[in-house]
């Protein structure tokens, strides 16, 4: 294999500084705007797969907060091909993943590197890119929620589009005040328009969202 000697190297490099001095403002335009989608692309293709809707409800069975049950649905579309497999994730106060369950798919591995506990499922079929999902998960919480102050929430981990969080309390103690928080943004939200008592006595509190920010904790902290 040859290479370029310097004459020749010299030469090529004047001959693209011609051709790009050359070139009118439309080419400019239409070269920077194939850069910036695939710039886009980059950033916004995120795993295995996207996330259209992302709901979640912590529901505290009685006023001592030793008791809850936290469910999500969420509905993904594939962005790959040839996906067996979806891992969900945990973390909090006490002890989770009581009675974990999950649909569709069954759990085949769970390992803890860290704070949080990852969960492997198996789908039990091959999914392709454009193929879409609707999970429903559900585990209990035993002694999570013991203090007068507390929190729960969400971390964006794949592009979604549109994210829920609800907390339900129980009939004997509804919040006292509740905010939604954004934490690596520094934002805060009073949830006081967002709190309402259900027809059979507990309480609700939700917030929801478009498009949240990759990689942002969403929380609802609350008093009660």
């Amino acid at each position: 294999m040859s290479s370029l000697s310097p004459l020749n190297n010299t030469a090529f490099l004047q001959q693209i500084i011609i051709a790009v001095l050359g070139w009118s403002w439309i080419e400019y335009l239409a070269v920077g705007l194939r850069l910036a989608r695939k710039l886009w692309r980059g950033m916004a293709d995120e795993g295995m797969y996207e996330v259209l809707e992302y709901e979640t409800t912590l529901e505290l069975k009685n006023k001592l907060g030793n008791k809850a049950v936290f469910s999500k649905r969420q509905k993904v579309k594939y962005l790959q091909n040839n996906i067996i497999a979806y891992q969900d994730q945990a973390w909090g106060d006490g002890e989770i993943l009581l009675d974990y369950s999950c649909s569709p798919g069954i759990e085949a591995d769970r390992y803890r590197p860290d704070q949080k506990t990852y969960i492997l499922i198996s789908l039990r079929e091959e999914k392709q890119k454009g193929d879409m999902d609707e999970f429903h998960i559900e585990w209990g919480i035993k002694d999570g929620f013991l203090r007068s102050d507390e929190q729960w929430g969400a971390t964006i981990s794949h592009r979604t589009h549109f994210l829920k969080s609800q907390i339900i309390f129980p009939k004997s103690r509804p919040p006292i005040q509740a905010w939604a928080v954004e934490q690596l943004s520094n934002k805060k939200h009073l949830l006081d328009q967002n709190t309402t008592q259900l027809p059979d006595g507990r309480w609700l509190v939700q917030w929801e969202t478009k498009r949240p920010r990759l990689h942002e904790n969403y929380i609802i902290k609350w008093e009660w």
